[in-house]
C-alpha cells in the first residue's frame, strides 16, 4: 500500500511538470492561432502516456536503481581505490546516457531526417561514450583537486575548433546532444558521486568540487559526435537532404500493435541491461557485497523498462506531433514576435517545474550554508533558459550559422568565469545540464525542426537543431550572473552572519547552550531566555486525530507537527527490509513549555479516553538546546512563574519521619513540602 502511494505521489508530480507546458500550449492555442489542433484527442491521450510513463519510470528508480547506484557511489567514494572508482564513473555515464529516453527519440528524429546518413544506434553509442568519458574526466578532477575552468574553457576551444572542420548538417544535432544527456536518470546518480566524492576525499570542498560532472557530460558529446559527423559524412552515402519534404514536418500518429508493444520493450530492455550489469558487477565482482532485497531491485528494474517504454511512446503520439504542428501554424502568422514569445514561455515554464533543477538547487542551497538562494537559482535557470530558446528561434527565423551563436556565448561564459565567485562557478556549469529535461527536449527540439522546415530557405538537419544548444549555453550566463549580484549586494551565508554578529542585538547568548533562544510573539525579534521545554508525543488511531489536536489546543498548545505511523509486531517477521505497510495512526509531536506539559496530556487522554476504554499512547520527555521555537509573551511569563513556584515548593525526602496520625515510626522515605 505504502508503495502505491509513493506511485500516486510520482504520479501528481508528474503531470505537475506537464501542467506549465500545458497551459503555454493551450494559450498559443486558443488565444493567439484560435484554432483546435487536428488530431487533439490522439495528442492528449500521448500526454497522459507521458505522465504515467515517467511515472513508473521514476518509482523504478526509486525502489531499483537509485538506492544499489548510491550505495556503489557511497562505497567507491570512502573506499580511495582511484582506478575502480574512475572505470565505475565511465560506465555509470555509459550505462545512464544509453537509457535516456530523450536522447532516444532526438536519434530516431535524427537518423529519420538525415536520409539514412545517421545511425540512430551508432549515434547513441558515441553520445553515451562520450558521456561516459567525461565522467571519468570529472572524478579524475576531484580526486586530483584541479579548478574546474581550465577543463570547461580548454573543451570549448576543442568544441569551437571541431566546429570549423564538423559538416553543417551535424553541428546543429551535436550541440543538442550536449543538452540532451543529463536528465531523469543521469542527474541524481551523478550528482550524488561528485558530492560523495568531494565529501569524502580530503581538502576538497563540495560546493567547489562537488558539482561540475554534469558539465562534462554536456560538453564532451559535442566533441565526439562531431568527430562522428566528420566521419559519417565523408565516407556513408545518402540521399539528397535536400528531399526532406514539408509533410516529414509534423509527425504522423503512431500506430498502437501488439508486435509494436513488444518491439518497443524489447528495445527497452536492451538499453536497460548496460546498467543492471554495471551495477552487477561492481556490486559482486568489485565491493563483493551481496544486494539486498533483491526481489525488490529486479522488480524496480522492470518497472524502469514499462515506464521507459510507455514514455517514449507517448512522447511520439503527444508532445512531437504537437510541437511540430504548433511551429508550423505559427509560422503562417504575420508576426514572427509571436513565435519568440511562445518560445520564451515555453522555456521559462518547463524549467521552473523541472524536477531535476530543483533537486540541484535545493543541494546547492544546503551545502552553500544558506548563501545561495534556491528559488532565485531556479529562477535564473529559467530566465536563462527562455532567452536561450527564442533567441534560437531568432537564429532559425534570420537564417545565421549556429556556431556564430555558440562562439559568443562560450566566451561570454569565459569572461564571466573569471568574474563570478568561484562557488557559483561549477553550479553553473551544471546548470546548463540540467535544463533539458525528459519533458522539455522533445517539445523544443519539435519546435525548432517544425520551425526549419516550414521556413523557405531552411533545412530541417542543418537549421532544425540548435534550441536545445541555446537551453543549455545561457543558464551559465545568467547564473554566473547571479553569482556576481550575491556578491555585490553583500549576500552572505548563515554562518558569516552569525560570525560577523550581524543579529547581536536581537539575539543576545546565542551561543550559549543553557539558553532557550525564541522567537516572540511570531516576530523576527529573537531572544535568549531561561526557559525549560518539554515534548509531547501522543501516538493514536488516525480517525482520533482530529479529536486529540483540539483537546491539545484547548490545554493552550499553540502547534503541532503531525506525522503518520504504523505498528508491526516483529516476533513472526523474517525481513521487514524495504517492506511496505499501510499507516494506521498518527504520531503528534508537541514541543511546549514545561508549564503546559501537564495540562495538555491531561486533556488529550481524557478526551480520547486513553486511560479506559480509548486507543492510544501519550507521554512526554523533557527537551534541551531549543532553538527557534515561537512563543507568546503569555507563554513566557507563565513559563518563568511555573519555575517560580515550583522552586519554591522543591521537594525534600527524609527518613524516620514520625507520622502523628498513628504514632508509627516509618522507615520508607516520604515526601513533604518545605
Amino acid at each position: 500500500m505504502m508503495q502505491f502511494n509513493f506511485f500516486l505521489k510520482l504520479l501528481r508530480e508528474s503531470f505537475r511538470d506537464l501542467i506549465p507546458i500545458i497551459v503555454v500550449i493551450l494559450f498559443f492555442q486558443l488565444a493567439i492561432i484560435q484554432a483546435v489542433p487536428e488530431g487533439w484527442v490522439n495528442t492528449a491521450i500521448g500526454l497522459g502516456i507521458v505522465g504515467v510513463g515517467l511515472a513508473i519510470f521514476l518509482q523504478g528508480l526509486e525502489i531499483g536503481v537509485f538506492p544499489v547506484g548510491e550505495g556503489l557511489a557511497r562505497d567507491f567514494a570512502k573506499s580511495g581505490w582511484t582506478t575502480w572508482i574512475l572505470i565505475f564513473g565511465f560506465l555509470i555515464g555509459f550505462g545512464t546516457t544509453i537509457a535516456e529516453p530523450a536522447l532516444a527519440v532526438i536519434a530516431d528524429k535524427a537518423a529519420s531526417i538525415s536520409s539514412g546518413r545517421i545511425d540512430a544506434s551508432v549515434l547513441r553509442f558515441v553520445v553515451a561514450g562520450s558521456v561516459g568519458f567525461a565522467i571519468l574526466l570529472g572524478v579524475f578532477r576531484i580526486i586530483k583537486g584541479h579548478p574546474i575552468h581550465y577543463y570547461i574553457i580548454a573543451g570549448y576551444i576543442l568544441v569551437v575548433t571541431v566546429t570549423f572542420f564538423a559538416p553543417p548538417e551535424i553541428i546543429g544535432l551535436s550541440y543538442d546532444l550536449g543538452g540532451v544527456t543529463t536528465s531523469t536518470v543521469t542527474v541524481p546518480l551523478v550528482a550524488a558521486l561528485g558530492i560523495g566524492l568531494a565529501s569524502n576525499i580530503k581538502g576538497r570542498n563540495p560546493v567547489i568540487d562537488g558539482f561540475g560532472l554534469i558539465a562534462f557530460a554536456s560538453l564532451t558529446p559535442m566533441i565526439f559526435v562531431q568527430i562522428y559527423g566528420i566521419a559519417v559524412y565523408n565516407l556513408v552515402d545518402a540521399q539528397d537532404v535536400a528531399n526532406v519534404v514539408v509533410k516529414a514536418a509534423i509527425s504522423s500518429p503512431t500506430d498502437i500493435t501488439f508486435e509494436s508493444i513488444l518491439y518497443g520493450i524489447a528495445s527497452v530492455i536492451k538499453d536497460v541491461i548496460p546498467i543492471l550489469a554495471i551495477i552487477l558487477f561492481f556490486q559482486y565482482g568489485v565491493l563483493k557485497k551481496p544486494i539486498q532485497n533483491l526481489k525488490t531491485v529486479f522488480l524496480g528494474f522492470a518497472l524502469v523498462i514499462i515506464g521507459l517504454y510507455a514514455f517514449i511512446l507517448g512522447l511520439e503520439m503527444g508532445l512531437f506531433s504537437l510541437g511540430e504542428t504548433m511551429a508550423y501554424q505559427l509560422t503562417k502568422r504575420d508576426s514572427v514576435f509571436v513565435i519568440y514569445a511562445f518560445a520564451f514561455a515555453i522555456g521559462f515554464s518547463t524549467t521552473m517545474a523541472e524536477p531535476a533543477l530543483m533537486a540541484i538547487a535545493k543541494k546547492a542551497k544546503d551545502i552553500s550554508d544558506g548563501k545561495i538562494n534556491d528559488f532565485a537559482l531556479r529562477l535564473f535557470v529559467a530566465l536563462g533558459v527562455a532567452i536561450g530558446i527564442a533567441l534560437g528561434a531568432f537564429r532559425i527565423v534570420d537564417g545565421g550559422h549556429i556556431h556564430y551563436y555558440i562562439i559568443v556565448g562560450y566566451l561570454i561564459v569565459i569572461l564571466l568565469t573569471f568574474i563570478a565567485p568561484k562557488y557559483i562557478i561549477p553550479i553553473a556549469y551544471d546548470s546548463g545540464g540540467v535544463t533539458t529535461s525528459t519533458v522539455t527536449v522533445p517539445l523544443v527540439a519539435a519546435l525548432g525542426i517544425g520551425l526549419a522546415t516550414n521556413i523557405e530557405g531552411r533545412s530541417p538537419l542543418i537549421d532544425g537543431f540548435g534550441l536545445i544548444a541555446f537551453a543549455s549555453l545561457f543558464p551559465m550566463i545568467t547564473v554566473m550572473v547571479y553569482g556576481i549580484l550575491t556578491e555585490k549586494f553583500g549576500v552572505k551565508s548563515d554562518t558569516q552572519i552569525e560570525q560577523e554578529d550581524l543579529l547581536h542585538d536581537n539575539l543576545a547568548d546565542a551561543e550559549n547552550m543553557d539558553l532557550a533562544t525564541v522567537n516572540i510573539d511570531g516576530s523576527t525579534t529573537r531572544h535568549s531566555l531561561s526557559l525549560e521545554f518539554s515534548a509531547v508525543v501522543v501516538i493514536v488511531p488516525v480517525d482520533k486525530k482530529l479529536d486529540a489536536i483540539q483537546a491539545a489546543h484547548k490545554a493552550g498548545a499553540s502547534g503541532v507537527t503531525v506525522l503518520r505511523a504504523d505498528g508491526i509486531g516483529l516476533e513472526e517477521m523474517a525481513n521487514f527490509y524495504r517492506t511496505s505497510f499501510e499507516a494506521n495512526d498518527t504520531l503528534l509531536l508537541f514541543l511546549l513549555p514545561k508549564y503546559l506539559v501537564n495540562e495538555v496530556v491531561k486533556q488529550i487522554i481524557h478526551s480520547l479516553h486513553i486511560t479506559t476504554s480509548g486507543k492510544g499512547i501519550a507521554f512526554a520527555f523533557p527537551l534541551t538546546h531549543m532553538k527557534g521555537i515561537s512563543l507568546s509573551k503569555e507563554d513566557i511569563f507563565k513559563e518563568q512563574a511555573y519555575q517560580v513556584n515550583l522552586n519554591k515548593d522543591e521537594p525534600i525526602s527524609c527518613l524516620d519521619e514520625e507520622h502523628e496520625d498513628n504514632n508509627e515510626t516509618s522507615t520508607k522515605p516520604s515526601t513533604i513540602t518545605k
